[in-house]
């Protein structure tokens, strides 16, 4: 459960969280970065759970040597409270025995917390996408009834598209068939989603199609989607580097070729 920092117990009344879901190409949680980078929001906890892959490293968001030593774990929870944002950030993967816990887990404390709403930055594998999911642009989105009483007019004035429910049999036509929602490589975004209608929380998902590989273009279109939602900032479409990419991106792909192979 949250662990707040020593010298801070924040307060997540009435605050908009936005979290990724481990999904394919690492798309939500790159997103996440350069919100917590460009805004250069304050770390005030972490998640203590059991259902992460247990890891730790230096500070991805570091500026400096003396920042760049301090500690970090595998789900850590920043704030902006000018703008009432909150972000959690997930850095290891879920144990896959464990990913309904850690839903709930999740879904429990969003409900504690006192949000105003939840954003879940996700993806899905292009590749399996169906025929009518081929249409427009990657971008899908899905929203819990709860949420849409209050954001519908911002929703269809922003002109996404929701995910579309596809047939349980691809290719079969069965009346006796209802079409379901499926989110391939998505993790813990249909979960999340499903466990957010149930408990009648006001939860958003935004999710972009997409391939592995380098998902960096993913993840500011992402953002910018967000962001034309939210108002993190004015107009980074127009000046793309009013995002700020953090020190660790410059290690996504590895420290290089060891000169000593040569």
């Amino acid at each position: 459960m949250f662990v707040a920092s020593e010298d801070s117990q924040p307060c997540f009344k009435d605050f908009t969280l936005v979290m990724p879901a481990v999904a394919v190409g690492n798309v939500g949680q790159l997103a996440v970065d350069l919100i917590v980078s460009t805004l250069n929001m304050s770390r005030v906890g972490y998640l203590h759970t059991d259902c992460l892959i247990p890891m730790a490293g230096n500070n991805p968001y570091a500026t400096c040597k003396e920042d760049a030593e301090e500690m970090h774990t595998p789900a850590e929870v920043y704030i902006a409270p000018e703008l009432k944002l909150a972000v959690l950030q997930i850095r290891a993967p879920i144990i896959q025995t464990k990913s309904k816990k850690f839903c709930q887990m999740i879904v429990s404390w969003i409900k504690d917390s006192g949000f105003s709403r939840t954003v879940v930055l996700s993806s899905s594998h292009s590749y399996q996408r169906d025929d009518q999911q081929m249409r427009g642009t990657p971008l899908r989105y899905l929203v819990t009834p709860s949420l849409q009483k209050v954001s519908a007019e911002a929703l269809k004035e922003l002109g996404w598209m929701e995910m579309e429910r596809v047939s349980a049999f691809p290719g079969l036509t069965d009346a006796n068939t209802e079409p379901r929602l499926c989110i391939p490589g998505g993790g813990i975004t249909k979960g999340l989603y499903t466990d957010s209608c149930a408990e009648d929380l006001p939860l958003a998902v935004l999710l972009l199609f997409c391939s592995e590989g380098d998902n960096i273009p993913d993840a500011f279109t992402l953002i910018n989607h967000l962001n034309d939602w939210l108002h993190l900032l004015d107009n980074p479409s127009q000046e793309p580097n009013k995002w700020k990419i953090p020190t660790s991106w410059s290690l996504l792909f590895g420290s290089g070729i060891p000169p000593a192979l040569f």
